[in-house]
């Protein structure tokens, strides 16, 4: 059993749900993303996705996408990303899960990176450019699958039946729903209407499924989790990463995921 399946069964068994925190690996530096993973774990993140530097980040919006300049400005590559993450597999187990697009995967070569991603500790592995019908055409499911690692597919407000059963029949490890169209990026409010589009999904599969895309805040979080097994952060997460720094940059942090976790505990029944 991996780590992500693990992690979701212990949330349940103990009635909690998931905090998923979003970070660009190398932003600014790897050697930061190394220490901030240890500290969102400490904070109470459940799990952290790992976001992959890219020149031509099209579902990202302004945030991210300065985040991925000032990574790559620093030097960040793929290779350097699965080394820090083999270095920090040393002192923590929280699952890992690299999200980005396929060229940098496709350039590194598809079953050498899924070979190595895994030697190093990742669980996971998040294409947004890459639906299930490109995946099982590269040949990057069949390479996830016999790797080890978990493919995980998005599904959004325009996915319908037969979408949501193609990608339930080939993901692993979790379903990622994007819970509004567009780009990444923090929103003001949550669909009125998440509860009836995660029910669909619900009726198909169930596998963990967690919400992403807009979840800014504590009240946001909980308000998704209340409905899904998890709810994603990522934009207002990163945002932090532009004017702070250091030990200033570690506490707004540590402050910011602590308050999503107490949201996420106080809307779920039975906490």
């Amino acid at each position: 059993m991996g780590r992500l399946t693990e992690t979701f069964k212990k949330l349940r068994k103990n009635n909690e749900k998931a905090l998923v925190t979003f970070i660009t690996a190398g932003d600014p530096d790897l050697e930061t993303t190394a220490a901030m993973i240890l500290e969102l774990q400490k904070a109470g993140s459940d799990i952290i996705e790992l976001g992959i530097p890219f020149s031509d980040p099209m579902a990202d919006g302004p945030t991210i996408q300065l985040s991925s300049e000032r990574a790559l400005t620093g030097g960040t590559t793929l290779p350097k990303i699965l080394e820090m993450v083999r270095s920090v597999r040393k002192t923590s187990d929280i699952p890992l899960v690299l999200m980005g697009y396929y060229n940098p995967i496709f350039s590194y070569g598809t079953e050498q990176f899924a070979a190595d991603a895994v030697a190093a500790g990742v669980d996971g592995i998040i294409l947004v450019d890459l639906p299930p019908e490109e995946a099982d055409a590269e040949g990057f499911s069949t390479v996830a699958r016999k790797s080890g690692l978990d493919i995980i597919f998005l599904l959004t407000p325009t996915s319908d039946e037969a979408r949501i059963r193609k990608v339930v029949q080939r993901a692993r490890g979790f379903l990622y729903y994007v819970s509004v169209t567009g780009v990444t990026g923090a929103r003001r409010d949550i669909s009125a209407s998440l509860g009836e589009e995660l029910q669909r999904i619900r009726n198909a599969t169930a596998m963990p499924l967690v919400v992403g895309f807009g979840v800014s805040d504590p009240a946001q979080a909980g308000n998704v989790a209340s409905l899904a097994d998890g709810a994603v952060v990522g934009s207002a997460l990163v945002k932090l990463f532009e004017n702070n720094q250091g030990e200033e940059l570690k506490e707004k942090v540590r402050e910011f995921v602590s308050a999503l976790k107490a949201g996420i505990r106080a809307a779920t029944p039975g906490n």
